[in-house]
């Protein structure tokens, strides 16, 4: 029924000037509507709602993520724009703080403004 529905991303943020440079100067997403419902992204087609509320409740996992054909660039790119990219304990992550999955597939984490997880994937070439 919804396999042909178009996806929306949403994130909470307790600040939306702080957002909106998060996302849009150090991301560089593209800020397409600025409401006071919604700070709204274009990701690669796809609609990300950062919504103003007015505490935040972070979850301790994942809540965006973003799909990059080569991570290592994209860390590099991210960390000269101010992003600090996270470790974990137990998981072994290379200098620029990427994980390397047993398939090939890597991944990097690093948080928003408001500690919302966010992470970049290379998924194994095929």
């Amino acid at each position: 029924m919804l396999g042909e529905a178009r996806l929306i991303g949403f994130v909470a943020t307790s600040d939306a000037d702080w957002a909106r440079a998060f996302y849009g100067d150090k991301l560089g997403l593209k800020l397409v509507e600025d409401s006071q419902h919604a700070l709204v992204f274009d990701a690669g087609g796809t609609k990300l709602r950062v919504t103003p509320v007015e505490k935040i409740v972070v979850p301790p996992y994942t809540v965006l993520g973003l799909q990059v054909d080569d991570i290592a660039a994209a860390v590099r790119a991210l960390t000269e724009r101010g992003v600090t990219f996270a470790r974990f304990a137990g998981m072994p992550q290379d200098a620029l703080g990427i994980w390397n999955v047993a398939d090939g597939t890597k991944v990097a984490w690093f948080k928003d403004p408001d500690g919302n997880v966010l992470s970049l994937t290379e998924f194994a070439r095929r």
